[in-house]
């Protein structure tokens, strides 16, 4: 017969795997405590940088036509903001770039399954598509134009195969990384595979999956730039990439400096924005908020 003090041992045993098993309920920081570790870091690190640039420009160590004040790079972004060009090549770049990237997803996806869970596609293309990954987009710009022409087409095939192989091989390693046990209790519950794909695969892979679809962004983002900035024609428009071709052509520096500002804005945006909050929730929902 169990003495109270065994049951009392067993309920505390069973309350330290139950506290195990949770997520760990952490305080939320307060606001300003927030604000120090995650906002006022890269302040200050602008800060810095500017404070450098602005040291060296005075130093006149190079003459302004290399190395702008950067009050003049300044300028150049907001003459081009109140002109509205800024907005049109903003938007022009990046409607460009979700559409190419959408649609990377819908093919990367169903791609890095298939090539995650069929081992002879995998022995086929799986070499060649990690190969396609470390290829630099820029060498399919000139293919692109020869193909399609300088149109919209050969723009959206270069951020395509930027962009697709990344995210196929996230999904590839995250699919690869699923303990094998998930499958088999799927196999045992009668789950099809479309259904073990969908409730399954993807949400255990998710870690991985994400993390590709973060290198697919910046891949399709450069792949962009780069097509943008060889591919020209009044049918193209003007993006980002054009804009900083006609500051280079022009020899204006504060306008080239002025479109780098830009499309680093746009990548810093779209981290903070969108991959960011994604990647809280992905581990927020597996108990890793400590690494947030």
């Amino acid at each position: 017969m169990a003495t109270p003090r065994l049951d009392n041992d067993l309920a505390a045993v069973g309350a330290g795997l139950d506290a195990l098993d949770a997520p760990s309920q952490e305080q939320r920081p307060s606001l300003g405590k927030r604000f120090v570790r995650t906002v006022l870091p890269p302040l200050i690190a602008f800060a810095l940088l500017l404070g450098v640039w602005q040291a060296l420009w005075a130093a006149a160590f190079w003459p302004e036509y290399q190395l702008p004040s950067p009050a003049s790079v300044w300028a150049a972004v907001a003459e081009a903001v109140e002109s509205g060009r800024a907005f049109d090549v903003l938007w022009t770049s990046v409607h460009r770039a979700v559409l190419g990237f959408l649609t990377a997803v819908l093919i990367a996806t169903p791609l890095g399954l298939l090539i995650a869970k069929v081992r002879v596609v995998r022995a086929a293309i799986g070499s060649l598509l990690t190969g396609l990954q470390s290829l630099p987009s820029v060498a399919w710009v000139p293919a692109g134009i020869l193909w399609f022409g300088a149109t919209p087409s050969t723009i959206y095939f270069v951020v395509l195969m930027g962009s697709v192989p990344s995210i196929a091989n996230g999904l590839v390693s995250g699919v690869d990384q699923i303990p094998p046990l998930l499958p088999r209790v799927g196999q045992a519950l009668g789950a099809s595979r479309l259904a073990a794909a969908r409730h399954i695969l993807l949400p255990a892979a998710l870690p991985g999956y994400l993390a590709g679809l973060k290198q697919g962004w910046a891949f399709s983002w450069r792949s962009l730039m780069a097509a943008e900035i060889i591919a020209t024609s009044p049918q193209l428009g003007e993006g980002l990439g054009q804009y900083l071709h006609n500051g280079s052509s022009l020899n204006d520096i504060s306008m080239v400096i002025a479109a780098i500002f830009l499309i680093l804005l746009v990548g810093i945006g779209i981290e903070l924005l969108v991959f960011r909050p994604l990647e809280r929730a992905v581990l927020r929902a597996r108990g890793l908020s400590g690494a947030l």
